[in-house]
């Protein structure tokens, strides 16, 4: 069986991140730190963090990131009526343009509730 979507996304990045900090300074270093904190409960519950990661990820179309962050919502115990209706917040503020990207992230979705 060929490697699914997921596992090849996480393999990569793994692989990107080793790649990464074998090179990093102190400042890469701390963007990284800061980036993974502020996904960290608050004020707002870390499901809603990775929400809102999701929409910026799609408004922005980055398609590891909106892999990323569906990854992360479906650990956080989003649903699929909350990831729907966060990639339609996702596609009125992005337009037509994030439609590409809105499939790709529906078959890593569909691949992680295990259809």
């Amino acid at each position: 069986m060929s490697e699914g979507r997921v596992a090849r996304f996480q393999r990569e990045r793994s692989e990107g991140n080793e790649l990464v900090f074998k090179y990093a300074g102190t400042n890469m270093k701390r963007f990284w730190t800061l980036d993974g904190q502020a996904y960290h409960e608050g004020a707002l519950d870390a499901k809603t963090k990775e929400l809102l990661g999701l929409v910026a990820s799609l408004v922005l179309r980055c398609d590891d990131c909106v892999t990323y962050h569906t990854i992360q919502a479906h650990e956080a115990g989003v649903s699929t009526k909350e990831y729907e209706e966060t990639l339609n917040i996702g596609l009125l503020v992005g337009g037509s343009i994030t439609i590409p990207h809105l499939r790709r992230a529906f078959a890593v979705w569909e691949e992680l509730q295990g259809s």
